[in-house]
């Protein structure tokens, strides 16, 4: 089977939004500020690939879920450096990060 499908939007919903878009941030990542009409403001990154990542405001109906994620990084430019290799890390609401430096 031929997978024709390509991820184009990634939504995280987070309690602690400042302190994630800060780690994304270290990772690379830059967000903006967005707010859609009178829906809630959050932080959108754009991948070169043209993916989108999103960082909401949790909320109780919007509960910060488990997930892992992974992402490839240019480990020389962070801010610790990483060495090359696998690294699994942990964002501030706790979802596994695996880092391909």
């Amino acid at each position: 089977m031929v997978n024709t499908a390509r991820m184009t939007l990634l939504v995280l919903y987070s309690e602690r939004m400042e302190e994630c878009r800060a780690f994304y941030t270290r990772l690379g990542l830059a967000f903006d500020r967005e707010q859609h009409g009178k829906g809630a403001e959050h932080y959108a990154a754009a991948l070169p690939d043209g993916m989108v990542i999103e960082l909401y405001p949790g909320s109780p109906e919007r509960r910060t879920g488990a997930a892992r994620l992974g992402f490839s990084v240019d480990g020389a430019t962070l801010d610790p450096p990483l060495e090359p290799g696998r690294h699994l890390l942990a964002d501030p609401d706790g979802r596994k990060v695996e880092l391909h430096a």
